[in-house]
């Protein structure tokens, strides 16, 4: 992991928790000060903060910390739903070996970083298991929109992990969703995906339902 990719957790960490609130203006001097790194690792977090739409650029005012409305956010991991369902649909109907061995390598990432207890280890592996499932979909323009959407709501499905007991809960799905996807069970494989997902959404509910606009200062 870059500099700035360490950078960009911290500083989205202290936004989707709170800690930094809707409207702050970001300061790249500031911030540099205070992490004790130049402004160029700073820059390229705010952008990469901005690709996920928790910072936006304002004209006079530099980088600010913005946030999907909640209901923009809701529908993002409903649409992330049912694209993750499409891939292990097609992934189930077009498993090739590589695949699944790639799929049951992933798995197992997955169990030893839950055994850990590590978050971030296990959201890294997390990554891997469902960029595996896109590709094991064999539609290259799918895996690609997945990939792009899982990126967007990164924040949020990291933060998510975070939650009592949903590393295990978490995981439990993996596997069910692996044994659909080697069984050859499209409905099984497109429900776990799925449901997998929209977990995560519905238990995010009460921290979106508290985003609020900042008034215009």
């Amino acid at each position: 992991m870059s500099h700035a990719q360490r950078l960009r957790q911290r500083i989205e960490d202290e936004i989707v928790s709170g800690d930094l609130a809707l409207g702050s203006r970001l300061d790249e001097n500031q911030l540099a000060l205070r992490f004790g790194v130049s402004r160029t690792p700073i820059r390229e977090a705010l952008l990469q903060l901005a690709a996920t739409g928790l910072v936006q650029a304002k004209p006079r005012r530099g980088a600010i910390v913005s946030a999907p409305e909640p209901y923009l956010l809701l529908a993002m991991f409903e649409a992330m739903a049912e694209i993750e369902a499409a891939c292990g649909r097609l992934a189930a109907r077009r498993l090739v070996p590589e695949d699944s061995e790639a799929l049951q390598a992933a798995l197992a990432g997955c169990k030893a970083a839950m055994a850990q207890e590590d978050t971030e280890s296990y959201y890294a592996e997390n990554y891997v298991f469902h960029t595996v499932v896109y590709r094991a979909s064999r539609n290259a323009f799918l895996a690609e929109q997945a990939l792009s959407l899982h990126r967007r709501l990164a924040p949020y499905r990291r933060l998510q992990l975070r939650v009592r007991q949903r590393l295990p809960q978490s995981l439990a799905e993996h596997e069910g969703i692996v044994a659909a996807i080697l069984a050859g069970d499209e409905v099984a494989a497109a429900e776990a995906l799925r449901s997998h997902v929209i977990v995560q959404g519905d238990r995010f509910t009460d921290l979106v339902a508290g985003l609020r606009t900042p008034s215009a200062a």
